[in-house]
């Protein structure tokens, strides 16, 4: 069965760095793209980034600059290296994956049909 499964998450100071991590069972992740996305309290969830098969990246604007995403297809996980974290970056985070093989990295919910359970994030001093 394919589960997809975020980890990392915790409680960071304004500034700080979290590296969250997707593993991925039940497939081989490295022939999909993965997207990241977060939902905070009373928002609606919102992409954060991507990654094809291919290795193709995709960024939000407030991840553009601060945030890494990037793929080890040994231990079939990707990541989500988070910098100069900000309040504004408290959310739960998720991963996803869509479907199909080799697909583009883009930048949309409705793409993806498998995800994760998330993982809180919580930027505060």
């Amino acid at each position: 069965q394919l589960q997809l499964e975020e980890s990392g998450g915790g409680l960071v100071q304004p500034g700080g760095s979290l590296r969250l991590s997707c593993a991925a069972s039940g497939f081989a992740l490295e022939d999909y793209a993965i997207g990241w996305f977060r939902q905070a309290p009373g928002k609606e969830r919102e992409a954060v980034s991507c990654i094809s098969s291919g290795g193709n990246r995709k960024y939000s604007d407030p991840a553009e600059g601060r945030f890494i995403i990037s793929r080890d297809n040994a231990k079939n996980t990707v990541y989500l290296q988070m910098n100069s974290l900000e309040p504004e970056d408290t959310a739960v985070y998720y991963c996803a994956s869509p479907r199909t093989r080799f697909g583009r990295c883009v930048l949309e919910m409705t793409e993806y049909d498998y995800w994760g359970q998330g993982t809180q994030v919580t930027v505060s001093s």
